[in-house]
């Protein structure tokens, strides 16, 4: 940064100069920042043949004309001729006017009030050889750049002045080609008709109107002509992030525990600054602010707060502020999920891929928290304050409520401070009690059937490394009571690999007689939480239709829900069904078994059943639009059949290397 420094200021040095120099950076980068920190008083305090220059700092952001542009050159050099003015300013540290009072100025020069008692001199405008003009948001203005450098080289070229140009060019290249855009695609289809060419088949028409459009309105080439001809030097602006978050943190001096916080939490704002994917710094120095507000609240309500969940609220309060007001999401993204649980629950559904706010929440916890572990990473108080401003205080008591008795470790049952800490960090005195407890909650099966297996794995590590005295023999047949105990009351658990590599430890060969009788227990309960499912499904039908089209739609399209169901209720209710509702019916089966055969093969029997019961029924009958639906119904069904053996064959054959027909099949 030292170097750039040194590069403007040979620039202001420099005796003779036709051409002004450009700092480029994206937008919140901190160029403004830089030229009012680093810039402007170097400037000032250089002394060039007895001179003493001066900076006259322009904003274009939301000028309509030029004229705006020498007013406010006007309102900025009054305070040179002004003593009385300039005298003030140096007296109340004051750098520069601010904008209602140059408005105020403006009139009084307009209307011809005198300042020292005496109309402005003029003359005194005419000294340029110790002034350096700033002239920042190009890209912003709301006049044709082409015109506002135009107008600046008249101050560079003929003038001689020093003049420093700051703007973001990415975003002035997309404002030159963007704008009136309505008018040139008219104007560029007008021509196109005139010459003949528009419906001519030999490029798009999209293709042809574009180029017409750059080849009549190529604004892009006028601001490289004039650009190479006005500017001398163009310089990018990076900063380093450390240059910066110093000046950043000055404003909490007020609060000096925030401000220590923050200092000694410099690498988390800086590394989340930087997987934000962004330069922009005044994101960040909103996304500082708001996290004051957090800061201070936890600190009133609850002064207690683990320090591992204030460095997660700051990581995650930047990084929502640069998900949301980068543009990189729509604030939709995180409306939808209400506490922590329900975000970690995404994660672990997110490997399917389901939708896309599955994939992009993967994706945001992935990037932010990488290499950083904790187990509370969302809170919704914080978002809803990034997203509306509101700070709910509701809200944010429930977050802190359950982070106490979540994440306060004294609080914690025993099993939990195993499974979510490190148990080193569990004291001496403390760990005989929490391996008594936990043994307790194991024989009483008062626990989850995948936390006692994670359990066991802790308990075999610790016999290994002899920090408990049990024999290993006991303790598993324990566990293995536990589990039954458990499973009476236990979910389905689809994800077996993944909570396994949460364990902080080696897990040892004793797991393995533990994960067999999981699968064992696990199996039911899948087979459980499918008839279930299918119960409540299918007793939809015939009386709740557009429930069950809506539900078999969106939770059983690659779910084998058949294999789970009698095929004798099945039928019964879809002969209860509208000849209507039969064909969906059966041409929704259909259509899933063609998307996904593989994973639906399971229901092979099922729907040999079903097919066999129709046939049954439908012979001996008088024709009716009903009969002829069953049958036709029973027919497709072959259809599936076909499918899944098709699918059941091309297994065995990869597994195998060898082949079978589809009669072999039948006989498995």
């Amino acid at each position: 940064m030292e170097e750039l420094v040194d590069s403007i200021l040979d620039y202001v040095r420099a005796d003779y100069t036709d051409y002004a120099i450009m700092i480029n950076g994206e937008w919140g980068s901190g160029k403004t920042y830089f030229w009012n920190h680093k810039i402007r008083n170097k400037i000032e305090s250089l002394r060039l043949n007895g001179r003493k220059y001066t900076t006259i700092y322009m904003s274009l952001y939301g000028i309509s004309n030029l004229e705006d542009i020498s007013k406010k050159i006007f309102i900025e050099t009054t305070q040179l001729m002004d003593k009385n003015m300039r005298k003030y300013m140096e007296t109340h540290g004051q750098t520069t006017i601010p904008e209602y009072a140059k408005t105020g100025l403006d009139m009084a020069n307009f209307f011809g009030v005198t300042q020292n008692g005496d109309k402005i001199d003029y003359a005194s405008f005419f000294a340029t050889n110790d002034k350096v003009l700033c002239f920042d948001d190009l890209e912003r203005a709301n006049v044709d750049v082409i015109d506002i450098l135009g107008y600046i080289n008249n101050f560079v070229e003929h003038d001689h002045i020093k003049t420093i140009i700051i703007c973001n060019e990415k975003e002035l290249s997309t404002k030159l080609k963007s704008s009136n855009l309505e008018m040139k695609t008219f104007i560029a289809t007008y021509l196109l008709d005139k010459e003949g060419s528009l419906l001519k088949a030999d490029k798009p028409m999209v293709e042809k109107i574009r180029e017409k459009i750059e080849y009549v309105f190529d604004k892009a080439n006028d601001y490289e002509r004039i650009k190479e001809k006005l500017i001398g030097e163009t310089f990018d602006y990076a900063p380093k992030f450390n240059y910066i978050i110093d000046g950043l943190l000055m404003r909490y001096e007020g609060n000096q525990d925030l401000m220590r916080f923050l200092r000694e939490h410099t690498n988390l704002i800086t590394s989340t600054f930087i997987k934000s994917g962004t330069r922009n710094l005044r994101i960040l120095k909103h996304a500082l602010n708001d996290f004051k507000k957090v800061f201070e609240n936890v600190n009133k309500f609850y002064p207690n707060t683990n320090l591992r969940v204030l460095q997660t609220m700051l990581i995650f309060t930047i990084a929502v502020s640069f998900e949301i007001k980068a543009g990189k999401i729509t604030k939709d993204k995180f409306v939808n999920i209400n506490s922590n649980e329900e975000y970690k629950a995404i994660l672990v559904s997110s490997r399917v891929l389901m939708d896309n706010r599955q994939f992009y929440i993967k994706e945001f916890d992935n990037n932010y928290y990488f290499n950083f572990k904790a187990d509370y990473r969302f809170f919704k108080f914080i978002e809803i304050y990034v997203r509306t401003r509101i700070f709910d205080m509701r809200a944010f008591k429930t977050d802190m409520e359950v982070i106490i008795n979540t994440i306060d470790t004294e609080k914690l049952p025993g099993y939990k401070r195993l499974l979510t800490e490190e148990y080193w960090k569990i004291s001496d005195d403390q760990f005989p009690g929490i391996i008594e407890e936990v043994l307790d909650d194991v024989k009483n099966g008062s626990l989850k059937l995948i936390e006692i297996v994670k359990l066991f794995a802790y308990y075999s590590y610790f016999i290994r490394r002899g920090l408990i005295d049990y024999d290993m023999k006991t303790i598993k047949a324990t566990f293995i009571e536990g589990m039954d105990l458990a499973s009476e009351s236990s979910e389905y658990c689809d994800n077996l690999d993944e909570e396994l590599s949460r364990i902080g430890i080696d897990v040892g060969d004793d797991m393995e007689e533990i994960i067999k009788h999981f699968h064992e227990l696990n199996a039911k309960l899948e087979d459980k939480m499918y008839r279930e499912k299918a119960e409540e499904i299918f007793k939809c039908i015939p009386m709740k239709m557009e429930l069950f089209y809506d539900k078999f739609a969106n939770e059983c399209m690659d779910k084998p829900i058949f294999d789970h169901y009698d095929a004798y209720q099945m039928f019964q209710r879809i002969t209860c069904a509208s000849n209507e509702d039969i064909v969906l019916i059966k041409e929704m089966l259909v259509d899933r078994a063609k998307k996904h055969k593989e994973e639906l093969e399971p229901e092979l029997n099922f729907i040999k059943k079903l097919k066999q019961i129709l046939e049954d029924y439908c012979k001996g009958k008088d024709v009716s639009i009903k009969i002829v639906m069953l049958r036709e119904f029973a027919n497709d069904l072959n259809t599936i059949i076909d499918l899944y053996k098709n699918s059941i064959f091309s297994a065995f054959v990869n597994k195998e290397e060898k082949e079978f027909s589809l009669d072999d099949i039948d006989n498995l």
